[in-house]
Formats: C-alpha cells, sequence, structure tokens
C-alpha cells in the first residue's frame, strides 16, 4: 500500500513514537494531543511513576534510532532491593543472567524525547490544545475542539489512531457502535508519589540507598517501591488501599498521620525523605484501572497503547507493550494492500498479548507487595535461576521472558504457567525426599536401638 495521509490522536509516548515511524515510512502525519505542549517547560504532565524499560521497549527505541538519546539517563536495576520491617535490607536480582537489567526513566523525559523527535520530522504537524470531540469511522474524521477558544475544525485522514490513553475519546466513540465489547476494572489500591532527596555523602552518594535496584518496600496488602533517577533522588509510589484501616489513604489521612505511620510501617525510609509530611499532604492519590475492549478498529480507525489496553502498573511493561505496538502497525501497513487488512492484522497480532500481559501485571502486584517478602518465595526464585543456569534453552524464568526477551506476551504467559508447575514438582518431589530419608532413617534408629 501506498503511504497516505495518519491523524494520531494523542501525543503521548505511544502516539509521538508512531508519528516518527510513520513519517520515516513516508505517511505525512497530523499529532494531535489536548494538552497544552510540554517543550517550553520541558516537563510533560501525566501519571508520575518512572517507567522501567526493558528490551521490548528498547528495540522499539532502537528501529526510531532514539535508544542512545533515551537510554543514556538511564539508570540500570539488576534486581530487587527488598527492605524489611525490621533488619538490613535484601538483594533479589532479577534473572541468573548478571548482564540484564531493567532501565529507570522519567516517564516526562521519555516523552518530551519523543515528542521532540516526531516534530523534528519534515512530514509530521503536531497540534496542542485540540480535544477529540467526534469520530466518523467511515470517513476517517475526527473533530477537535479548543476548549479555551471554542474554535473547532475537522480533520479527515486515510488512518486514524487513537492513541489518547486510558480514558480515550476515540475509544470513548467506538463504545457508542455496536458489538463493541468494553470493561474497565479499577484497582482496589490507588498510588501516590513521594520522594527521596540526593545526598551530599555516604556509601552512594549523591543517591542515598543503592541506585542500581528497584527499592520495595512489601507489606502483604500494601507497598512502597522507589527508582532512581539521574540526580541522585528517588521517585517513591506508594500504593496503598483506597479504603479501610490500616495502610489506606482512607485512614491516613494528614502529613502528620503519614509520618507517624511510616515510622512504624517503613522505619528505614522515613530518615531519608525530609519532606514526607509535606509531599504526603499534597500530592494527589491517583487510580489504577485496566482496560480490555474489542475491536480495536472500525472502519480506518484503529487504538493503540493504553486506549486498547490499559495495565497496572506492576510488571513495567506498560510503555513497552505500547511500543511493540508501534511496531506492529507500521510492520502491518508495511505488508498490507489496504488499511482495512493491515488494522485487521495489527490487531491479530496484538489483542491476546494485550490481554495477556494485562492478567500478568496484575498478578506481578500481589507477588510485589507480598511474596517478595517471604522465605519460600526467595527459595523458589533460587530454583528457577539454578533451572535456566542448567538448561537456559529450555528453562526460562517468566520474568526474563516478559522484560528480558521479546517473546510475545501470550507465549511467555503460557511457558510461565508451565515453569510454575514444574517447580511445584521439584518442590514437591525434594519434599517426598526429605520425608523417605527421615522416615528411613527413623527406622534404622529403630532397628539399631532394638538390637543393642
Amino acid at each position: 500500500m501506498s503511504p497516505g495521509r495518519a491523524l494520531i490522536v494523542g501525543a503521548g509516548l505511544a502516539g509521538s513514537l508512531l508519528a516518527v515511524y510513520l513519517a520515516r515510512a513516508g505517511w505525512t502525519v497530523e499529532l494531535v494531543e489536548r494538552r497544552s505542549d510540554p517543550r517550553a517547560r520541558r516537563f510533560a504532565a501525566g501519571r508520575s511513576i518512572n517507567l522501567a524499560i526493558s528490551a521490548r521497549g528498547i528495540k522499539a527505541l532502537r528501529r526510531a534510532g532514539l535508544e542512545d538519546a533515551v537510554m543514556k539517563d538511564a539508570i540500570r536495576m539488576g534486581g530487587r532491593m527488598v527492605h524489611p520491617v525490621e533488619g538490613a535490607a535484601g538483594y533479589q536480582p532479577y534473572s541468573a543472567d548478571p548482564t540484564r537489567a531493567i532501565n529507570s526513566v522519567s516517564r516526562s523525559a521519555l516523552n518530551l524525547a519523543l515528542l521532540d523527535a516526531a516534530a523534528a520530522e519534515a512530514n509530521v504537524t503536531v497540534r496542542f490544545d485540540e480535544r477529540c470531540a467526534s469520530v466518523d469511522f467511515a470517513k476517517g474524521e475526527v473533530t477537535f475542539v479548543n476548549d479555551a477558544t471554542g474554535a473547532s475544525r475537522t480533520a479527515t485522514a486515510d488512518l486514524v489512531v487513537g492513541a489518547d490513553g486510558a480514558y480515550s475519546a476515540v475509544r470513548g466513540a467506538l463504545q457508542k457502535t455496536e458489538r463493541f465489547n468494553y470493561s474497565q476494572d479499577f484497582l482496589g489500591h490507588g498510588y501516590k508519589e513521594l520522594h527521596i532527596p540526593p545526598v551530599a555523602s555516604g556509601p552512594h552518594a549523591p543517591f542515598a540507598m543503592e541506585p542500581n535496584a528497584l527499592h520495595i518496600w512489601p507489606r502483604g496488602e500494601s507497598m512502597m517501591i522507589a527508582l532512581p533517577n539521574p540526580d541522585g533522588s528517588f521517585t517513591c509510589t506508594l500504593f496503598w488501599r483506597h479504603d479501610g484501616a490500616g495502610s489506606s489513604f482512607a485512614a491516613v489521612k494528614t502529613g502528620a498521620d503519614a509520618l507517624a505511620h511510616f515510622r512504624a510501617v517503613y522505619p528505614d525510609a522515613v530518615p531519608l525523605m525530609p519532606t514526607l509530611a509535606e509531599d504526603f499532604a499534597k500530592n494527589p492519590v491517583g487510580v489504577m484501572v485496566t482496560v480490555r475492549c474489542s475491536p480495536w478498529t472500525r472502519g480506518r480507525v484503529t487504538l493503540l497503547g493504553d486506549a486498547a489496553h490499559a495495565i497496572v502498573p506492576f510488571y513495567g511493561q506498560g510503555a513497552n507493550a505500547s511500543f511493540e505496538d508501534c511496531e506492529a502497525l507500521v510492520d502491518a501497513l508495511a505488508s498490507s494492500a489496504t488499511v482495512d487488512d493491515a488494522l485487521k492484522t495489527y490487531e491479530a497480532a496484538r489483542i491476546a498479548n494485550a490481554n495477556a500481559i494485562a492478567d500478568m501485571a496484575l498478578r506481578n502486584f500481589i507477588e510485589m507487595r507480598d511474596l517478595t517478602g517471604r522465605a519460600s518465595f526467595k527459595w523458589t526464585k533460587k530454583i528457577e535461576h539454578a533451572l535456566n543456569r542448567i538448561m537456559p534453552a529450555t528453562f526460562v524464568p517468566l520474568y526474563d521472558l516478559v522484560s528480558f526477551s521479546t517473546v510475545p506476551y501470550s507465549e511467555a504467559k503460557a511457558r510461565g504457567a508451565a515453569n510454575d508447575r514444574a517447580v511445584r514438582w521439584i518442590v514437591g518431589a525434594a519434599g517426598t525426599l526429605v520425608t523417605t530419608a527421615a522416615a528411613i532413617a527413623t527406622i534404622l534408629l529403630m532397628r539399631s536401638g532394638a538390637t543393642t
């Protein structure tokens, strides 16, 4: 198919990267964002949770020639540093291969880098302060409104992509059409950003803690995490239940309440957080939602990224999955005779994988907040890593499949389930062996006692 005109609604991570891909493939691209241009103040508004860019995201950035520009400020995290209520923190590597790591990247910095790259393409036009008001799927028409001025306009394209996030206006228009399936599930937990500043001295200065790890304070139904930034600070994110007693945003309301609660629940973090009370009081509570829908396409319009499949952040795969969408869509356009054929190919390639990573992200929340602090979990990981060293081609742990490979998410999920069965069998067999050995030893001792 010959490249034509593309209209991308949403200039976030996925929309900006897609604009770069399409422009370089010969498309004339219009990239439209409802928010104001963030480039003047060099800060992109939106969720503040740091991103964990791994193999899938790096591959997509490399394809756009942006790997070096983005990853130069990334901080390598080779594992989790788990902080108990009492005692020293313990390190848990993500992989048996010490060269493997995920990378802490500022969401705002990445969005700005991708937006700069899109705007630098000669055949990309970027517009801001324009909200998607309506969509004509058959004609490929989108009406935009500037809420500040009241002005409206209609744009038409051969391809329209809704890359406008978890609360997508394009998807909202699709929801009004027949035979469109949609579900959203809000997590019972919310999140709040907190801060650990740089320090002047110490073993890791300017970092207050080990910088090459994702720090986690698992506390059963709640947790806090901290990811490093280039200036030596850490972006902390508190994941608490919205309601209920104990560690919840309903129970702990003020900065003073938070300080008292942290002294009891996260005692080693308190000395590192001099603005804890102020940050807790002023920073909002965010919500987390899983979105699933089908079909993603109608006419010449399709969904991409969070607009198609918003997921919770606990596997660090939101951006990585969205970047894979971009690659799949561009590849489908390049190999198909028509836009309609391309969109069908794209959706078929991605929808099962999107559902799989959504499931795994929810499961990983339980692992992070609860299981990482248990001795049984540590032993299970040691068994997985040992099996991977012995059989690197046949036994690959789920975390490696998701974060350090580009194996489709649906395949990774299936292989992870098989891994779980294998590890359970090994643990069960080991338990049986120990029990049998103990029984034999007891019998021998009894016989020995009977003859003496």
